[in-house]
């Protein structure tokens, strides 16, 4: 077994050898590569601070976001090649220290390539090569998930936590608060579930098994001890602001508030035990564990109780402002048919009448009719002009059917109406009077036109024939 052991060392130290050759022949970051492959190498001990440095150094805000691309890529490659739980333990010790400790650019560029691929997903991750690595492989995928929460608690937040600074309210001893204490109810309905689960992870992050006296895996440890803090100083302040706000939340505000209160309480009895297991270990010697108090179950049931007799909707606010308002308007159309609402009839107080009064019948005068205004003739259309009237006459004249002295009229009898009346004014219309000479009947024409009148528009046609041709000549002479 310790031969074994001794030539899997041995094997590990000539692959970071070779790399480091390869990166210093093909690559064109060959000191960035160099110094991630000596921080990332198979030796069972913590990143060696020179190296960390150089990469601290390539990811700031100095250099080119194609660089700190570069060095992410860099790491998510070392990550997804290696089977080696040393090697991916000490690589993720590195991404978490430069969380920490590098500036914004490193963090924000992250983010953007997680969402193309998700580096530090390592559920499949597996080192059966010994039980002590069997057991630290489990740790390492829950340290991933721990990094990989961060960044979405990062991303719900859109600021770090751990890199927050803990305001003051004035001058004095008492300690700062988080930003959570100071929220609207809709944002800290939405940023408490990010930083519960993200202490889920956390709680999560305790080593069992041989990874429990692990030297490497007790450094990885104390990076999530120190973020423990901050992040239940987080949420015990926005518990206090969530407690503040809850008597004013409608039901489905309260319910979430609810659903949070709980989950708080129970989080502080497994953070408790996540501190007294880490207490025996060496890397706490230094460290001043806070002493927990879980929410009073009194008040739980105030909320519970509160929740029931809610109301369901948000009060009306200020009322809408003109432009809103006609937005918000409906205007029904032509077809539809607006019902009438029923007449409301008024409730009259009984009246005692005498007994000597006759009843009085109330005469009801009409409207009074509204007077137009006579504008008079204004086109002269009611003026008598007896060339007008004896146009029309003839025109009646002309439609009307006159039966000759030989047709005879049984056959058009069968086609007439039983309602025919022959003395009603349709044979007023084509009788002829007895009186007409034939000289007048031989001048009238079908349709009712005179011969005066057809000649008189043939003239006018030809004259005004003639002026366009003359017009027509000169203006091709003009050219």
């Amino acid at each position: 077994m310790a031969s074994m052991q001794s030539w899997r060392k041995a094997y590990g130290a000539i692959k970071d050898t070779t790399t480091v050759s390869l990166a210093n022949l093909n690559s064109d970051f060959k000191d960035l590569d160099v110094a991630i492959v000596k921080a990332t190498n198979h030796v069972e001990c913590p990143p060696k601070e020179r190296h960390l440095r150089k990469v601290v150094a390539a990811t700031s805000i100095a250099r080119p976001r194609a660089d700190v691309a570069y060095c992410i890529h860099a790491l998510a490659r070392r990550l997804a090649k290696t089977r080696n739980w040393i090697v991916a333990l000490k690589t993720l010790v590195v991404i978490h220290r430069l969380l920490r400790e590098g500036d914004p650019t490193f963090r924000e560029e992250l983010l953007n390539f997680t969402q193309r691929g998700r580096i530090l997903q390592l559920s499949n991750f597996k080192d059966d090569s010994s039980p002590i690595a069997w057991d630290c492989s489990a740790w390492v995928r829950t340290y991933g998930l721990f990094l990989e929460e961060r960044l979405e608690c990062f991303r719900v937040l859109k600021y770090d936590v751990e890199a927050e600074r803990l305001s003051k309210q004035g001058q004095g001893p008492e300690k700062g608060h988080s930003r959570t204490r100071e929220l609207d109810s809709q944002d800290l309905l939405e940023q408490l579930p990010a930083l519960q689960q993200l202490l889920y992870r956390l709680v999560g992050c305790r080593p069992e098994g041989a990874a429990n006296n692990n030297y490497l895996v007790q450094y990885a440890l104390a990076l999530v001890l120190k973020e423990s803090f901050k992040i239940y100083c987080a949420i015990n302040d926005g518990i206090i602001n969530l407690v503040d706000k809850f008597f004013e939340m409608p039901r489905h505000e309260a319910l979430k508030a609810l659903e949070i209160y709980r989950r708080a309480g129970q989080q502080a009895g497994n953070l408790s035990e996540f501190y007294e297991n880490c207490r025996g270990l060496e890397l706490a010697r230094n460290f001043q564990f806070p002493t927990l108090r879980e929410p009073p179950q009194t008040f739980l049931a105030t909320m519970e109780e509160y929740v029931r007799e809610a109301p369901r909707m948000v009060p009306v606010r200020e009322p809408l402002e003109l432009p809103e308002r006609l937005l918000l308007t409906y205007k029904p159309e032509e077809s539809e048919e607006i019902p009438e609402p029923p007449p409301v009839e008024e409730e009259k107080a009984p009246v005692e009448e005498p007994d000597s009064v006759p009843p009085v019948t109330e005469v009801v005068s009409p409207p009074p009719k509204t007077e137009l205004l006579d504008t008079g003739d204004l086109l002269g259309l009611n003026d008598p002009s007896p060339a007008v009237s004896a146009i029309e006459e003839s025109n009646a004249l002309a439609l009307a059917i006159v039966p000759t002295e030989g047709t005879s009229t049984t056959g058009n009898t069968t086609f007439q109406d039983k309602g025919f009346d022959p003395t009603g004014w349709e044979l007023a219309l084509v009788t002829a009077p007895s009186n007409t000479t034939s000289s007048a009947s031989s001048s009238q024409l079908g349709g009712g036109f005179d011969k005066l009148i057809l000649d008189s528009l043939y003239d006018d046609g030809a004259y005004r024939q003639r002026q366009q041709q003359q017009l027509y000549g000169i203006s091709r002479s003009q050219r």
